[in-house]
């Protein structure tokens, strides 16, 4: 065992790690899709704290790599509106079940992968950031899911972009977390020993996404982040209806 952790479930979680930074290296988003719900069958103690804690250094590993194309105007709209989406989420979870909001926010995710995928292009201007951060915040505290509304948004942007965008993004959520986390006395320090003692797979994900993408067009890179999108939707509505 590793701090309290059998050696198997250490590397099963190793493992989705892997997988999911391969994925989120690719198309900007992916690891908590990939991550959370393995972690959380073979190791519930360590969650949410070991994913929030890797969600946080995986991006800033990949902006070690890529951060020459960060839309920092666009971050600039999106990134204040997701603290009234927060309280608007906070306000929503207090008046539905966590249930009712994962349902709403699943059909809500799949039906915008659905249109933006074949008929509609919405355009990046400081009203539809400032929209989809603040749907985000809501999704993020309600559902913990808040990477679709920025990444359908930014779809038809490059994908080293959409990459650099997502993961300045991600950070600094995590680390709002972290901190909500740390204060109210839900953060172990195990949990942040355990992410630390995992980045050289987050690592050897990122290195597995470079050889990838090397030979993945950029339009089939835009159709797997909807994909994953919609994988989380639809991960999102099992878990709520089989609850």
């Amino acid at each position: 065992m590793i701090l309290g952790v059998p050696l198997w479930a250490l590397a099963v979680i190793a493992l989705a790690l892997l997988v999911g930074t391969m994925v989120q290296g690719l198309v900007g988003l992916g690891l908590g899709l990939v991550g959370a719900p393995i972690a959380t069958l073979v190791a519930p103690e360590l969650m949410p704290g070991l994913l929030l804690c890797t969600a946080a250094l995986l991006p800033l590993l990949q902006l070690a790599r890529n951060r020459q194309e960060i839309d920092w105007r666009g971050l600039a709209w999106a990134l204040p509106a997701r603290i009234p989406g927060t309280v608007l989420g906070v306000w929503l979870v207090s008046l539905f079940t966590v249930r009712q909001l994962s349902v709403a926010v699943g059909v809500m995710v799949l039906a915008a992968v659905l249109v933006t995928r074949h008929t509609v292009t919405v355009p990046i201007t400081p009203t539809t950031l400032v929209g989809a951060g603040i749907i985000s915040g809501v999704t993020s505290t309600a559902t913990s899911i808040g990477g679709p509304p920025i990444a359908i948004l930014y779809q038809h942007r490059s994908p080293v972009q959409i990459r650099s965008t997502l993961a300045v993004y991600f950070v600094l959520g995590a680390v709002f977390s972290l901190i909500g986390l740390g204060v109210s006395g839900q953060l172990e320090a195990r949990q942040v020993w355990l992410a630390a003692l995992l980045v050289p797979f987050l690592l050897a994900g990122l290195w597995l996404s470079g050889r990838v993408g090397r030979h993945v067009s950029p339009l089939r890179i835009r159709n797997i982040m909807l994909l994953v999108c919609a994988a989380s939707a639809l991960t999102l509505l099992v878990r709520s209806l089989a609850g």
